[in-house]
């Protein structure tokens, strides 16, 4: 099944403004032309320009058109405010699962499986689950991974302190400031130094970046908390060259990503960097239900062999038959459909 028409030329458009045919500051063709050059209504055109201005490749000005605002070099000259205003000290709820989907699918998988959901599970996570999320992951988010680049976890604190063990308590940890408290609690916990590195409008100050000491760098690029801010498509593309020009790595923690309000999902840190320089990290407690412990990391392939050697005698401590229940919803569609849901209600407020 090809993609829609739109998101082939938004896929067109962004190319040809990374690479440079359209830079910084340049003028797009008009949304009537392109509609005309490509054979494709015109309301195709606007869909594809507006997700184009959602991730911040480019801006619309009035009676005057669509440039390009994307940047490639490292220097960042757009204005940065001083000071941040931050949104009430809660996010705001979204929508559980509904309950009934949930006990008609415990019903199915304890029907299905049987005692199967009695036996040990492996120390990366049930083989079940993880096929279920790389197929997820490459429909949902453009992330192409074998399933032993991803281990489950009982949610996202355990992540965290995990990678305090993998890396060594020797790394220093960049994060964003302000940031989740407890991100930075845990990895102190663990023994690691961390340094705080000041929020702008569209990310970490780019100033603060260069100067950083730290070693691995722990982000949320969308939607962080509780600044309420979304990385744009420059400072990610940023962060993905800082981190392979310092011989560093990146946390993405894609939390709440998945409840954008865009027709498409946010470009991930991991998909953009060639380098595999990304560990991805995503938890079911906010997509589902805060009861739902489970999260998980997805690994570049040159740190398979050094999480196996550091920390893979840990048995993985999400039972089995969440892992089971989980992959039947990724499987049977009614995790996306939950999804879709919960952005429809969430564009009519």
């Amino acid at each position: 099944m090809s993609d829609p028409a739109y998101l082939i030329l938004y896929r067109e458009l962004r190319n040809a403004i990374t690479e440079g045919i359209y830079p910084y500051g340049s003028k797009l063709p008009s949304e009537r032309t392109l509609a005309l050059d490509h054979g494709l209504s015109l309301v195709t055109v606007e869909h594809a320009f507006q997700i184009l201005s959602d991730e911040g490749y480019i801006e619309t000005r009035e009676r005057s058109g669509c440039y390009v605002v994307y940047r490639s070099s490292e220097v960042f000259t757009v204005k940065e405010q001083d000071t941040l205003v931050l949104p009430p000290a809660e996010p705001s709820s979204r929508e559980k699962l509904s309950f009934p989907l949930y006990a008609r699918t415990v019903r199915r998988v304890l029907s299905i499986y049987g005692d199967r959901l009695l036996d040990r599970s492996p120390a990366d996570g049930c083989l079940i689950l993880r096929l279920a999320l790389a197929a997820y992951l490459a429909r949902s988010r453009s992330i192409r991974v074998l399933p032993e680049q991803i281990l489950i976890a009982s949610g996202a604190e355990h992540c965290y302190s995990l990678l305090v063990q993998l890396f060594g308590r020797d790394k220093c940890f960049g994060l964003e400031d302000p940031s989740y408290q407890k991100i930075r609690q845990i990895y102190e916990a663990g023994g690691a130094a961390c340094e705080l590195l000041e929020m702008g409008p569209d990310g970490i100050r780019s100033q603060a970046l260069k100067k950083t000491r730290a070693g691995v760098l722990h982000v949320t690029p969308y939607n962080s908390y509780p600044s309420g801010v979304t990385a744009s498509a420059s400072k990610r593309a940023e962060y993905v060259r800082w981190a392979a020009s310092h011989n560093a790595y990146i946390i993405e923690d894609d939390y709440d990503s998945e409840f954008t309000l865009s027709s498409k999902a946010e470009d991930t840190l991991f998909s953009l960097s060639t380098e595999g320089r990304v560990i991805y990290l995503n938890t079911f407690s906010r997509t589902l239900a805060p009861s739902v412990r489970a999260a998980y990391m997805v690994l570049p392939k040159a740190l398979i062999q050094k999480y196996r050697q550091r920390i893979g005698f840990y048995s993985c401590s999400v039972p089995v038959l969440d892992q089971y229940l989980l992959a039947e919803l990724l499987h049977s569609g009614d995790f996306e459909r939950h999804l879709n849901r919960v952005r429809r209600q969430l564009r009519r407020t």
